[in-house]
């Protein structure tokens, strides 16, 4: 074989690996798009399907009448006394004439024989406004969404 055989010969060499070369790199390209397009895919299922916010019918019980209620006084410990006034935050379509016999109940349980130091803080009372809602929730049977204090007097 001659000089340019074989310098033809390395150069054919050399095209066809550099033509595989640029063969993988396109199957390779290929092959990751298809996996970025599939990975894509399957996060816009999961965040139509399970992630995606709900619809408003899902939000929850929306706000209705606010319905103030008579203040009361609640004995505390050694002998001082708490003068609240609650108002109940209905849900939307809850009846309009509510019987507050309840609630109130359910605060005097709630705060009767407390030490004034234990309904002074602001951290307490929200703790204890917290509680009295869940308590109201349950009581009126989902009707009930919030509580707020009116009129909060210790002496």
């Amino acid at each position: 074989m001659s000089v340019t055989a074989i310098k033809a010969t390395k150069a054919d060499k050399a095209t066809d690996s550099d033509e595989g070369k640029d063969k993988d790199k396109k199957g390779g390209k290929k092959k990751l798009l298809m996996i970025v397009a599939v990975v894509l895919l399957v996060a816009g299922a999961a965040y139509w399907f399970v992630l995606k916010p709900s619809s408003g019918a899902e939000e929850g019980p929306k706000p209705g009448l606010i319905v103030p209620l008579e203040p009361t006084q609640i004995n505390l410990a050694s002998g001082h006394y708490l003068k609240l006034g609650i108002a109940l935050q209905m849900v939307e379509g809850a009846p309009e004439d509510v019987d507050g016999s309840k609630a109130l109940d359910a605060a005097i349980d709630l705060f009767s024989g407390r030490t004034v130091e234990e309904v002074s803080t602001a951290k307490e009372r929200r703790a204890l406004k917290e509680e009295l809602a869940t308590t109201l929730e349950k009581s009126y049977e989902e009707e009930v969404m919030g509580v707020y204090f009116t009129e909060f007097v210790t002496q």
